[in-house]
């Protein structure tokens, strides 16, 4: 979503950090290119002169000019605005859900990804706050959205209050705090009715529920690709209904962005979750200082390691980890990284939260490198019989044609897969005995000459102390290695680092 902004404000700080020093005017001539980036974002124009008000002082001062590097500098004091600007660098705050059965109001306008939302955050209170939820839709209107509602349910292992046709929302709402309160249930989740637009029919029902709910939570759900008409939806919702937190849906969208910033400063709310993809574990806590670290292109290491968390068979990478300290990589584990790496977004998912890799994503779209690649590699593996996958050195020139024959690919790309796994297998016994202290040391190292971000923008590539400390301790001490982002990310082309 923030690809636009980035690619602007890297050009602006490009600038910066490739000088020695930095005049007043510099500064300055800076300053104005980042406000029209943010206008051009779709950010409204009350947070942006704030935000250019809030940096100018900082960015113009002697300890800026006087800097041995000023340059990075300046790129850290836009961080920290952009933080503040997003809600601060506290940590997000845990929804209240303490007091059984709490009960979450779900609210905003139709074609947001309300129900849609109610179903993903079902799930995440399920699965990693080991909660008893009860969802029920309060939409009476529009054409089977409590079927859909209950279909969500069944997918995500949740229950859904039974239909009954004919009933108003303010019943269904009594009836469901019942069966919520008798069936033993720890949140409760109110899906309430959606309008194409704000009126006052909508807002009086909503407010009707809210009072007979009494909810622990009302979350407003926006759509981030609306812009300015999302911050206005946010604005005159909070005017009518006691909202504690916003919900961005489509935050993986090609918007501007703008929507994401400006939420905050107008509302005074905190942006509790950011809905990205269309999988309904495509749920993630929004966290200040990690978005400004994208649209800085500094990437989000740490969430990238939850990511990996979440999809690693730890048995599994346990087994690679051993085989990697031994040097025996095959082919078999190679295409195991591959699916690893799809489950984790593929390259393009992976790509947004590594630092530095601007260039590095620029040179892929231009090769039309994308995720099919990594499939079609998978493709050529798998063509293999398992006896040639555990030894590589089996494949000969016959066989090569008989494998590329059954993948439907020329025996250049197999020979091509092929020298990929010879690389990477060599950066895996590398990687091997350092685990991931090696690891992170290599990505640390991302960016600077020869590496994949060339620079990146200013001081991007540096990991943060929480992102070093994310990679070193996944799986605590002799815990699992990250062999999915070994050997230079398999799917680029594999070939090592120079």
């Amino acid at each position: 979503m923030f690809d636009a902004l980035t690619d602007r404000l890297g050009k602006v700080f490009d600038g910066l950090t490739g000088r020695g020093a930095l005049s007043e005017k510099d500064v300055n001539e800076a300053l104005r290119e980042i406000r029209v980036a943010l206008l051009e974002a779709d950010v409204a124009l009350s947070v942006v002169k704030k935000f250019i008000d809030d940096v100018r002082p900082k960015a113009v001062g002697e300890n800026v000019i006087k800097s041995i590097k000023p340059g990075q500098l300046v790129v850290k004091i836009v961080h920290d605005a952009l933080v503040e600007t997003l809600g601060g660098d506290e940590e997000p705050a845990p929804l209240k859900i303490d007091s059984p059965p709490a009960i979450i109001l779900m609210a905003g306008l139709q074609g947001s990804g309300k129900t849609t939302t109610t179903g993903k955050l079902a799930k995440r209170l399920k699965d990693q706050e080991r909660k008893k939820v009860l969802v029920a839709s309060l939409d009476t209107r529009r054409p089977a959205a409590m079927e859909q509602l209950k279909i969500l349910a069944d997918q995500v292992g949740v229950d859904a209050l039974p239909i009954v046709v004919g009933q108003l929302p303010a019943d269904i709402t009594r009836r469901a705090i019942q069966a919520a309160k008798f069936g033993g249930y720890d949140v409760l989740m109110l899906d309430t009715a959606g309008r194409t637009t704000l009126d006052d029919q909508m807002m009086n029902e909503a407010d009707e529920i809210a009072k007979i709910a009494n909810p622990s939570e009302t979350l407003l759900v926006a759509d981030a690709l609306t812009g300015q008409d999302a911050v206005e939806t946010a604005r005159r919702f909070n005017e009518r209904l006691p909202l504690t937190g916003l919900v961005l849906t489509r935050m993986d969208g090609d918007g501007r962005g703008g929507a994401a910033l400006s939420m905050r400063s107008v509302t005074g709310l905190p942006i509790r979750f950011i809905g990205v993809g269309e999988k309904l574990d495509g749920l993630d806590v929004f966290d200040a200082r990690r978005i400004a670290g994208r649209i800085l292109g500094q990437g989000d290491i740490v969430s990238l390691v939850e990511k990996a968390k979440a999809e690693m068979d730890m048995a599994e990478a346990e087994r690679v980890a051993k085989k990697m300290q031994k040097g025996q990589f095959d082919l078999e584990d190679y295409a195991g990284q591959l699916r690893q790496m799809q489950r984790m977004g593929g390259l393009g998912g992976m790509m947004e939260m590594l630092p530095g890799v601007k260039d590095a994503k620029a040179k892929m779209a231009a090769a039309g490198i994308d995720d099919r690649v990594m499939k079609r590699k998978e493709a050529i593996i798998m063509s293999m019989t398992p006896k040639e996958r555990r030894k590589p050195d089996l494949l000969q020139a016959s066989r090569k044609r008989r494998i590329a024959a059954g993948a439907g690919v020329d025996v250049a790309e197999v020979n091509k897969v092929l020298k990929e796994h010879r690389n990477m297998a060599d950066m895996m016994k590398k990687l091997g005995k350092g685990g991931l202290k090696g690891l992170a040391g290599m990505m640390g190292n991302m960016g600077g000459a020869g590496g994949m971000g060339g620079g990146g923008m200013g001081s991007a590539p540096q990991l943060s102390p929480q992102q070093m400390n994310a990679l070193k301790n996944l799986g605590g001490p002799g815990g699992p290695k990250l062999p999915g982002l070994g050997g230079g990310l398999p799917g680029l082309g594999g070939d090592k680092k120079k």
